[in-house]
């Protein structure tokens, strides 16, 4: 008999967190009838925000997946793992597949086979996400007025969006086009049970967004109301209304709901208290910038939280900055670092201030000031390497690895208006609010006029490249957009990483694990994504 994959995975998952937790900040499992939500959520509210500090604990943790792989891997620190790996899967995102680099099978695309350790942590990640959404979700009567119930369940019910939209963009094509196809198990706090003992088959695409599109609706109008009330958050950890605006944003745009896309990236803008990071702070030390590094920054909407405490810090090494960070001790030291794609790089203006988050061709940035930066820059990287992620606390060198991580910026709202706005019909909007954004944040020289929509369109795609180079966002663009995985020309170092992997190749698709596959009664083998042969390395190109 098939055991009950989906559910049990993420149980463990869950679990694997709690186990370095004090016990009562774990959400209590089992179903809650109707009668029983109002008690449980308004009359002991100390075990929904019990539930919805699980929900967020969960995107940050140490090696959550290793009792389902049966061994540690490095790159197995929860929802950075797949922002790790997508990044990899990419070309803008340089870096060299050597014994240091955990994401070498991303780079190469092995992790598209059904028994690669990425397939099996990135499935059971965002899954772990919707376990413990559902079990808030489950808890909270939806007719709540109590202020800090609604905050609570439009909490859960974003963050179950989130990772269902997530899910859905690797998973299966573009929307557009795609309404019927395949996509994943959709679990939601009704069925949950249900899935649990008999398994669940593949929800269509529409199915999963027509769920995102219901919890967003309803997570906004809970966090709106409880905002309205005078609930706040403690951190951007958790998600608020402007975030919930901003999910929604993103969303519209997959679906090429241009109109909805606008007006939810402005209502997002509107609802958000912070500002875009200006050109002076950008041009600042590194060092002395906690820009990329801070889940304070003014222009962070929602983020990681990590404290010195953590499992992930204390290994050292097994965290993302680890693996990214380029002035702190970590897997970067020895694995070249990251570098951006060279051809992108050549795109950017010398007077864009971002042009400084990289190395120049002689190994330097005007953000590299002191002697000890420049030493420790010079003595483990290249040219083109990122100096966007500072080191904690600015100290160069140091192995305590806390840095928050970005999940949301602001800057991001304004290049969803712009390309919403554009392709709704209204060229000038749409050119008038991208060329705003960057001459007054980024590059004052900058002179972009688009004459058609889509013109705009393709320059925003390289705006954002630019601008959330490395967070983890990249892929979701190339997918949506129809665009290559072309990496000729980035400066790859090994030619077997150098392909260009046309749009709809379906290599772009992850795969269900084979464990999922045996677990669960209702898929089978013939309900995965295609199985094919890892792409072909083409001739590079030189200029």
């Amino acid at each position: 008999m098939k055991t009950k994959y989906i559910i049990a995975s993420c149980l463990a998952s869950t679990l694997a967190w709690t186990g370095c937790q004090d016990i009562e900040t774990y959400p209590e499992g089992g179903t809650v009838t109707s009668d029983q939500k109002e008690e449980v959520a308004e009359l002991n509210p100390d075990r929904a925000e019990a539930g919805v500090n699980a929900i967020f604990a969960l995107f940050s943790q140490y090696m959550p997946n290793e009792g389902a792989l049966g061994a540690s891997r490095h790159n197995d620190f929860g929802y950075p793992t797949v922002m790790l790996a997508t990044d990899a899967n990419a070309m803008d995102v340089v870096s060299d597949n050597n014994g240091y680099n955990w994401a070498g099978s991303s780079l190469d695309y092995t992790d598209r086979d059904y028994t690669s350790n990425e397939c099996q942590m990135v499935w059971n990640d965002m899954y772990s996400i919707i376990y413990a959404a559902n079990n808030v979700i489950t808890t909270i009567d939806p007719a709540t007025t109590e202020p800090a119930s609604q905050k609570f369940l439009g909490q859960a019910l974003a963050a179950r969006a989130f990772s269902y939209h997530v899910l859905a963009q690797l998973y299966q094509f573009n929307y557009v086009g795609h309404e019927t196809s395949p996509c994943v198990p959709l679990i939601t706090n009704e069925n949950s049970e249900e899935a649990a003992q008999n398994g669940i088959g593949r929800a269509t695409v529409q199915e999963v967004y027509d769920q995102i599109k219901t919890d967003l609706d309803q997570a906004i109008t809970f966090l709106a109301a409880a905002e309205e009330a005078g609930e706040t958050n403690a951190d951007k950890r958790y998600i608020s209304a402007a975030v919930a605006y901003g999910l929604r944003a993103r969303m519209n745009l997959t679906m090429q709901n241009w109109n909805e896309a606008a007006a939810d990236a402005n209502s997002a803008i509107a609802a958000f208290t912070g500002s875009p990071v200006s050109i002076a702070t950008l041009s600042q030390d590194l060092c002395t910038s906690k820009v990329f590094s801070d889940l304070s920054e003014t222009n962070w909407m929602w983020g990681i939280n990590v404290d010195e405490t953590d499992d992930v810090v204390s290994s050292g090494i097994v965290n993302w900055i680890s693996h990214m960070g380029s002035m702190n001790y970590g897997y970067a030291n020895f694995s070249m670092g990251k570098q951006i794609n060279l051809a992108l790089y050549n795109t950017i203006s010398d007077t864009d201030v971002r042009k400084g988050w990289w190395l120049d061709e002689n190994g330097e940035s005007p953000i590299i000031t002191t002697a000890e930066e420049k030493e420790w820059i010079s003595y483990y990287y290249g040219p083109y390497t990122q100096v966007k992620f500072a080191p904690y606390n600015g100290v160069v060198g140091q192995s305590t690895n806390a840095n928050d991580m970005p999940l949301m910026r602001i800057e991001e709202m304004y290049l969803i208006k712009a390309e919403a706005e554009a392709m709704s019909g209204n060229v000038g909007a749409g050119n008038s609010t991208l060329r705003d954004f960057i001459t007054t944040y980024r590059d004052p020289e900058y002179s972009f006029n688009g004459s058609s929509a889509t013109d705009i369109q393709d320059e925003i795609y390289r705006q954002r490249r630019i601008e959330l180079w490395g967070e983890g966002l990249i892929w979701f663009d190339i997918m949506r957009l129809n665009k290559p995985v072309d990496r000729r020309g980035a400066g790859f170092p090994n030619a077997t990483s150098v392909f260009n992997i046309q749009p709809g190749d379906p290599i772009l698709l992850w795969r269900l694990p084979e464990n999922e596959i045996m677990s669960n009664p209702m898929l089978s083998s013939e309900d995965n994504n295609q199985a094919v042969d890892v792409p072909q390395p083409v001739a590079d190109v030189t200029e």
